[in-house]
């Protein structure tokens, strides 16, 4: 496959090897689109790469062609993992394996068709850049029109084994943007942040499409889980699905008391109404078996840091890391009692 795919080969073996006997549900990678994105096109993230004529923070590399070679071997190495597991391992563990991916819901800014079009291209290049070539063993005809030859392609043997490597679909979704018809870009300069086309927006007619998190991009939009799994099910040929993660944070403010830093009554309903919406999915034939919301604990957020806390256990980075429940905590304790 590569070189790379090898070595994520030999790390997921001796992963099964030690902790096959417990582990019965693996995922072989979590949100591969945050770092390839993050970590290649736009460099905000670690090893923080970009093209330098974008005038970001970063230490080299080409936003046009890097974030695509990275994806191509994260996808590559994923199918090594599966296979091994499949061929090796599966049979006498009994367990399962997929991939986590991450993704936001994009709603068109208008009825124009352009903007549907451009809503439908967002989800190619965030969601459909993973999930096609697991269901179709080829990235999204939008992505092979747009990016040309700077999208890599598969071998027949490998798009042979990309298809179905997945027991199961790991999904991650937390926010909603409207999305609108950019201006055919011009530049000389191409990049993955322009290759689509698309201009997204948290609010449409200075409308909010919802209240937002502390995080600048989470755009609080409840409905999206729905329309993502439906989405799914419908164009993905309806994946077994686990929401593995799926919340919203508060600022870590100091000069909060205790008493006050617990009462996260917008985390009950962010989860009230997501869990509502993931309901209605099942009800209407996607096969979620599992919801995880994130997180348990507040910890280091990424390039946040500590700055966020996305958990219902407060944790007292102050006093010895002492936890403390917050009130979604108890309200998700009520929620999961036996009828």
């Amino acid at each position: 496959m590569s070189i790379y795919s090898n070595d994520f080969q030999d790390y997921a073996e001796l992963c099964y090897k030690e902790f096959g006997d417990r582990v019965k549900h693996w995922s072989t990678l979590n949100e591969p689109y945050t770092f390839s994105n993050f970590g290649y096109a736009i460099g905000s993230h670690a090893p923080g790469r970009c093209s330098t004529w974008q005038l970001l923070n970063c230490t080299g590399g080409d936003s046009s062609t890097e974030p695509y070679l990275v994806t191509h071997h994260l996808l590559l190495a994923h199918v090594a993992a599966v296979k091994l597991y499949k061929n090796k391992y599966q049979a006498s563990q009994n367990g399962v394996i997929g991939i986590t991916l991450v993704s936001h819901w994009f709603e068109p800014l208008s009825e124009e068709k352009e903007n549907k079009n451009a809503a439908l291209r967002a989800l190619d290049f965030m969601f459909g850049w993973f999930v096609e070539p697991l269901t179709s063993g080829d990235y999204p005809q939008s992505m092979r029109s747009l990016v040309g030859s700077r999208l890599p392609k598969f071998t027949k043997e490998q798009s042979k084994l990309l298809i179905g490597s997945f027991d199961f679909l790991g999904l991650n979704y937390y926010a909603g943007y409207y999305a609108s018809d950019a201006p055919q870009n011009n530049s000389v300069y191409a990049s993955y942040t322009t290759d689509a086309g698309v201009n997204l927006s948290s609010e449409r007619n200075g409308v909010p499409i919802g209240s937002k998190g502390a995080s600048e991009w989470l755009n609080v939009y409840p409905q999206g889980i729905q329309d993502l799994l439906l989405y799914t099910k419908k164009k993905y040929h309806n994946p077994i699905i686990y929401i593995t993660e799926n919340g919203v944070d508060e600022f870590n403010d100091p000069k909060l008391s205790l008493a006050e830093a617990l009462n996260d009554t917008h985390r009950i309903d962010y989860y009230n109404r997501h869990l509502h919406y993931v309901q209605s999915s099942i009800d209407n034939g996607v096969k979620v078996k599992g919801f995880f919301p994130w997180t348990l604990l507040d910890n280091f957020e990424w390039s946040s840091g500590y700055s966020v806390r996305f958990g219902i256990t407060y944790v007292d980075y102050n006093d010895r890391l002492k936890r403390h429940p917050k009130l979604s905590a108890h309200w998700f304790k009520s929620f999961l009692k036996p009828y």
